[in-house]
């Protein structure tokens, strides 16, 4: 089977760093099985599939190398620039049909794109003690302050507070167990995060997918959505925001993700978008 296929990189910092990501386009004409063997092949943490849509402009689904997941926002982000850089589409706005819902994607005159996400769920808070051996950790590694939570904006995900970056960049996890709590909660993957800036305005992530055959990913949208919210719930922001997220440090690929979070009079959260830059693109043919 011969296919064609983008990569690139989304989510940098500056021109470095980022998630790479894989992007097909026309991908009516492939089977399930078939989209499942290209992002094996392709081997990133996700490859996205834009198909036709009679309810938005576009369907996306999202393979990882083993499993179809409901939504990627690396990816999308990925696909969004690629049809921007193809003249596809052009600044503004647009609807994506994915198997998280209908969401919004905004292209900016910067170049940025952002996706909207979910409005959140809050899930069950998970005692400490079940984590800690899966990350080698002690108890003071926390940042016992904040809870740790199942939260999710499209993507259910563990969120875990460290106690400071140095701790966060140190963790040496345990993959099998994190599988296995993974499972056991019916979660992607754990997301761990510490705040050391004086205006909580940047916040540094460790994400951890083995579950999907992802052991650590280097920039991951969709939790950094879900974080955001999170920050609001309990506090660390007090209103609308614009978040930075810094993530892969640990992998030698600094990325940098950007939320926006709208909060109405009545203090209910109303709207989360996840953007950033896109490089690095790439053409490829391939046979399978």
């Amino acid at each position: 089977m011969e296919f064609s296929v983008y990569t690139l990189n989304a989510f940098t910092k500056g021109s470095k760093g980022g998630n790479p990501a894989g992007v097909v386009l026309d991908a009516d004409k492939f089977t399930d099985n078939e989209m499942q063997k290209i992002a094996n092949h392709i081997g990133f943490s996700e490859t996205a599939f834009i198909h036709k849509s009679d309810v938005a402009d576009f369907n996306i689904r999202y393979f990882t190398p083993n499993d179809e997941v409901n939504l990627c926002g690396h990816a999308t982000i990925a696909s969004f620039y690629l049809l921007l850089q193809n003249k596809v589409v052009n600044y503004g706005q647009y609807l994506i049909e994915t198997k998280a819902g209908i969401l919004e994607v905004n292209i900016e005159e910067d170049g940025r794109i952002f996706l909207s996400q979910a409005l959140p769920y809050f899930g069950q808070e998970i005692r400490r003690e079940k984590v800690l051996s899966s990350l080698n950790l002690e108890l003071d590694g926390l940042n016992n302050e904040l809870p740790i939570q199942i939260v999710s904006t499209g993507l259910k995900d563990i969120l875990i507070p460290i106690k400071n970056k140095k701790i966060l960049h140190q963790i040496t996890p345990n993959f099998d167990e994190i599988t296995s709590i993974s499972k056991e909660y019916g979660v992607v993957g754990y997301h761990l995060f510490s705040l050391d800036s004086q205006d909580n305005s940047v916040v540094h992530c460790r994400n951890f997918a083995p579950l999907h055959n992802i052991l650590e990913e280097s920039a991951t949208g969709t939790s950094n959505g879900a974080l955001s919210c999170y920050l609001y719930k309990y506090g660390v922001i007090k209103g609308s925001q614009s978040l930075t997220f810094e993530q892969g440090f640990t992998m030698n690929c600094p990325s940098e993700i950007i939320s926006k979070v709208k909060i109405n009079e009545e203090r209910e959260i109303i709207k989360i978008e996840v953007g950033g830059n896109c490089s690095g693109l790439k053409f490829h043919s391939m046979t399978l």
